[in-house]
């Protein structure tokens, strides 16, 4: 079992993530630790049962056979370890017949007590009780729509979910919206705006706290800024100037690596006002990937072998561009920006594509 650090419940082994608080679950992959009396594993454990009473027996002439005794009944094994509920938790598998909804996010299937996905975190419980509000019929059948469609896309690329945008100036997404937003707890109640204008598509990140992402076409240069936030995998990068410290207050210069070649800096988001690694960006550019290139995620199974490039052009800007990765660039957008049919957005855990 697992211990929410968060929390305190008692979780399955292969759970990733809390099922009582939506956390993330430790992953501490040291042996147990040996209890007397534990059942092996998938084996329910047999209560001990008093000696079964024998009658007296008189003493025989001669020394006869003893007849075998009848054995103990016993408990019917289970086929398989996983289909043994545990305390604090359920099986990985519902039992049959037993009501199950299926994760709109990875697609595994929880029992309808779950309030969140034992495998992604997905807010179950908010998600039942959006859909739980019957919508009034004379609302539903005056809402009139553009023809625009927001697809929620799994990890495989498979359709989880389709929002249907109405014919309205703008629409506001986020939690309090609904559909295949609710269940997302890193989606802002109000997270961004979609405005059509002139028959073109504008988005618009409504002070969120984690942003509204667009996925860059590969092979097609996207313009930095200092401060300008991308990601790649689970990375969140940002390219920040190399600047000198300021002296102390008692004027006592600080000492400093050279910057002489560096156009500026790729530093690791760990928080929201926290960096961690940093590496400099030479003149000629470096490459980002797993397993080739000048930085390295190798832990990051998200991250293609070469995925993108940080450099300058003949213009003197800096440029992020996608190589032909597997998952895709994403820029955190700083203002609004106008997107089309095609696009992907990541905002939250999830990713939409807009469908006509």
């Amino acid at each position: 079992m697992i211990t929410c650090s968060k929390c305190s419940k008692e979780n399955q082994d292969h759970y990733k993530f809390c099922l009582g608080c939506g956390a993330e679950l430790p992953r501490d992959n040291a042996p147990k630790p040996f209890v007397a009396n534990t059942p092996a594993h998938g084996q329910a454990q047999v209560e001990a049962r008093p000696p079964v009473a024998q009658a007296p027996v008189a003493a025989p002439v001669a020394a006869p056979v003893a007849a075998p005794a009848a054995p103990i009944a016993q408990p019917p094994r289970p086929t398989s370890a996983a289909a043994v509920p545990r305390p604090g938790g359920y099986a990985s598998s519902p039992p049959a017949g037993a009501a199950t909804i299926d994760c709109p996010q990875c697609a595994h299937t929880n029992p309808t007590g779950n309030r969140f996905c034992a495998s992604c975190g997905y807010n179950l419980a908010a998600l039942a009780a959006a859909q739980s509000i019957p919508a009034a019929a004379p609302v539903a059948s005056a809402v009139q729509h553009t023809g625009l469609t927001l697809v929620a896309l799994r990890a495989d690329g498979s359709e989880a979910g389709r929002y249907s945008l109405p014919d309205a100036p703008s629409v506001t997404l986020g939690r309090d919206t609904g559909s295949i937003f609710a269940g997302d707890s890193y989606l802002s109640p109000r997270h961004s705006t979609l405005s059509q204008r002139a028959g073109q598509l504008f988005i618009k990140d409504e002070g969120s706290l984690n942003g509204v992402y667009l996925k860059v076409r590969p092979n097609e240069p996207w313009p930095l800024d200092f401060n300008d936030v991308f990601r790649i995998g689970q990375e969140i990068v940002r390219y920040e100037p190399l600047q000198a410290q300021a002296p102390t207050p008692d004027n006592v210069t600080r000492f400093g690596s050279p910057s002489v070649g560096y156009i500026g800096r790729l530093a690791l988001v760990i928080g929201r006002d926290t960096t961690g690694n940093a590496f400099p960006i030479p003149e000629r550019g470096v490459h980002c990937g797993r397993e080739r290139g000048d930085i390295l995620f190798s832990e990051d199974g998200y991250v293609s072998g070469l995925h993108c490039r940080v450099g300058p052009a003949e213009d003197g800007r800096v440029y992020l561009t996608d190589v032909g990765s597997s998952n895709g660039t994403f820029v955190r957008l700083q203002r609004e920006q106008q997107v089309s049919v095609g696009d992907v957005l990541l905002m939250g855990q999830q990713l939409f594509r807009i469908d006509a």
